[in-house]
């Protein structure tokens, strides 16, 4: 990789690093940003809800990138998400929580497959892996070094803080982005239109098979996801303790997932690191119940479940931005739609199968992943 491209993927993470930070940090904070709106919990998760379901609109934000081109997406999406951590911090009340958490979801949504299509463009299907993963480790690092730095932030000044902060790196990110990231080459056929660009998608069987695969997968780790605090607490009554360690273990097993990636799917092949992922998160799924007979058991059952998937979820990226070369960034944001969908599918079905114990989560998972495994050899490569 040319020292200018890794300069590139370094600011790159840090980037996600700030945008992850943003959309991870509600969750611990819920009660703590409840309190400064001055409103109660159930209209924060309504907040939250309609941050969820705006997953739904940023393919089509996010196409600008085949259009307009990847430093434009990018751009667009820095700006999206500056704006709306900025409005917060100018006026602190909960309709402009409602619409910062809407804004900078999107630019997130809309940031990412932008850069993802970028590397997709400058480096090789062979090497492109690695790349991906290193950029992937933005996500468990937001959890272990972003995270705790906003409660530093809560607890020395108020809970606007984080959003105050946030809207400053976003604007200097975007600033450095503008500045460094070269411009992007004409289109050799012309710009292609949004409606062109999903039309390619949806009409190729290769990424309508991606699109599935994805979905499955996310919606295998969403059915234990869900349930395992409750699941805890249910079996060993350390409602804080155990889930607090439980916390910790996942943000680990996310960063060795996202760094074994990085070291072996370019050396496995992508679809060999995918059927790893799958058998190995198919093995802790059955081991849950047996280990769970103790709290470190039940800890260590969850380190294998979440790295496993991580492995599998992170492994698919490269192989899906190599589906449709010329709508790259349009099928990585409906990608990124997908696993939003494969997680609502996971959120609806778990609680429901809990009814019936554990068992009958691990059995979702299962039959997701088998399902995942299946539709993976539908998924061809066109470059």
């Amino acid at each position: 990789m040319r020292s200018s491209l890794r300069v590139q993927v370094f600011l790159i993470t840090l980037v996600r690093i700030i945008l992850h930070t943003s959309y991870r940090m509600l969750y611990p904070f819920l009660t703590v940003f409840s309190r400064g709106l001055g409103v109660e919990l159930p209209a924060v998760s309504l907040a939250l809800t309609a941050r969820s379901l705006t997953g739904t609109l940023g393919p089509f934000l996010a196409s600008v990138s085949d259009s307009r081109g990847r430093k434009t997406g990018m751009l667009l999406g820095l700006g999206l998400f500056t704006a709306g951590t900025g409005l917060v911090a100018i006026w602190p009340t909960y309709p402009a929580f409602i619409l910062s958490l809407i804004l900078s979801t999107l630019g997130n949504y809309v940031f990412l497959p932008a850069l993802q299509a970028y590397l997709g463009d400058r480096i090789p299907y062979a090497q492109r892996g690695r790349t991906l993963a290193i950029t992937e480790l933005s996500w468990s690092l937001s959890f272990i070094l972003g995270i705790p730095f906003m409660g530093l932030l809560i607890s020395r000044l108020n809970w606007t803080a984080p959003f105050i902060f946030l809207a400053i790196l976003g604007a200097l990110a975007l600033a450095l982005m503008a500045w460094l990231l070269p411009a992007d080459p004409a289109p050799e056929n012309g710009r292609p239109t949004l409606w062109r660009n999903f039309r390619t998608v949806l009409a190729s069987p290769a990424a309508r098979a991606g699109l599935a695969m994805s979905m499955m997968m996310t919606a295998a780790n969403e059915s234990v996801n869900l349930v395992f605090g409750v699941w805890l607490e249910n079996s060993y009554g350390l409602k804080i303790a155990a889930l607090g360690a439980a916390s910790a273990v996942i943000g680990l097993s996310e960063l060795g997932g996202e760094g074994l990636t990085a070291l072996l799917v370019d050396r496995l092949g992508k679809e060999r690191s995918i059927r790893l992922g799958l058998a190995l998160n198919i093995l802790a799924a059955l081991l849950l119940p047996w280990l769970g007979r103790s709290v470190w058991g039940a800890l260590a059952g969850l380190f294998l479940f979440y790295i496993s998937s991580e492995i599998t979820i992170v492994s698919a990226l490269p192989l899906i931005s190599a589906v449709l070369p010329h709508a790259r960034a349009s099928l990585l944001a409906t990608n990124v739609a997908f696993f939003s969908l494969g997680r609502a599918l996971g959120a609806v079905l778990a609680p429901f199968l809990f009814q019936w114990g554990i068992l009958a989560n691990v059995a979702a998972t299962i039959l997701f992943n088998l399902a995942a495994a299946l539709i993976l050899r539908r998924v061809e490569v066109q470059e």
